[in-house]
């Protein structure tokens, strides 16, 4: 049996995915070894993702070992996947997605970040969050924080920020439960598109055998049909780590329902809308849903927020 080599970045939520991935295959009796490679997205952390350029932070390396046959498949948080892959490459299958809230997490117990009375800074890498935020709670400040999750804590707690704002899957997996404070909302927070699930990338020389297998003991039905819509929609906004673009889709076993929207990167305007149909559907959904969004004003905004960040 051939043992199938997972290339994964080395933080502590990276290898969690990896080795995750590791036990789905041995459990369908296929071995595995990790393989881990830095990443241009781990090596800069002094400047925002937005500069270095979105398409590829976390995954363009992992990609070159794909292409040259050293790793089989590569794992990546499905959230870090750029819309449209580089030729040649292909997502075979999505893991069975967390809970896709985000969440403030700190070491202070008092939080309450709807009181515009508290002056809170949070800690975020992400244009989403921050645009969201401005949105909802202008009185909140936020600040740059990259890093690993334990690099992110360390920071808080040296006193650059009161909490971070994270995804509830890292904290989850990293067993940081005790330090989430808040659970956001999905109406005022809809998730990026992918979060909490596990994408597992491979090259499309792959031999058919070996993919299918590993598909089958990894992919995930549901979570596969909402993030088909999901990716759909990115794809044609073009988004990647830098656009604050979020989509959600829900997916009950017939219907797959599909919301998501623009928000501009001061918050002054965010635009939200829903489709659904069958499963069948779903990839188309995510152009539909796009088309609304871009003809309700998003073009505008995406346009400005395309000339920001090219300054």
């Amino acid at each position: 049996m051939h043992t199938v080599k997972i290339g994964t970045r080395g933080s502590k939520l990276a290898l969690w995915q990896a080795y995750h991935v590791a036990d789905l295959l041995k459990a369908k009796g296929i071995p595995s070894e990790i393989v881990i490679i830095e990443t241009k997205g781990d090596k800069i952390l002094d400047v925002s993702i937005a500069k270095i350029g979105s398409k590829g932070v976390f995954t363009e390396e992992l990609e070159e070992q794909l292409a040259k046959g050293s790793i089989d498949i590569a794992v990546h948080s499905a959230k870090d996947m750029q819309s449209s892959l580089p030729e040649g490459f292909e997502l075979i299958a999505f893991t069975e997605r967390e809970k896709v809230n985000d969440i403030i997490l700190s070491h202070k117990k008092d939080l309450d970040y709807k009181n515009p009375n508290q002056q809170l800074i949070l800690g975020t890498s992400s244009t989403r969050r921050v645009a969201t935020l401005k949105h909802y709670y202008p009185h909140i400040k936020t600040v740059e924080v990259r890093g690993n999750l334990q690099t992110r804590i360390a920071k808080m707690e040296s006193g650059i920020c009161d909490a971070l704002l994270l995804a509830y899957a890292g904290a989850h997996r990293l067993g940081y439960d005790d330090m989430i404070m808040h659970e956001l909302s999905l109406d005022e927070f809809t998730p990026a598109v992918g979060q909490g699930s596990v994408a597992i990338e491979a090259f499309t020389n792959m031999d058919q055998d070996l993919k299918a297998k590993i598909i089958e003991a990894t992919h995930h039905e549901e979570t596969g049909y909402r993030l088909l819509a999901e990716r759909a929609y990115l794809r044609v906004l073009e988004g990647g780590c830098s656009i604050p673009v979020f989509a959600l889709a829900e997916y009950d076993g017939e219907r797959v329902k599909l919301k998501g929207g623009i928000v501009s990167l001061d918050g002054s305007e965010r635009i939200v809308k829903e489709v659904s149909g069958s499963n069948n559907e779903a990839e188309n959904l995510g152009k539909i849903l796009a088309d609304q969004v871009l003809s309700a004003g998003g073009d505008k905004i995406l346009k400005e927020i395309k000339s920001a960040l090219n300054k």
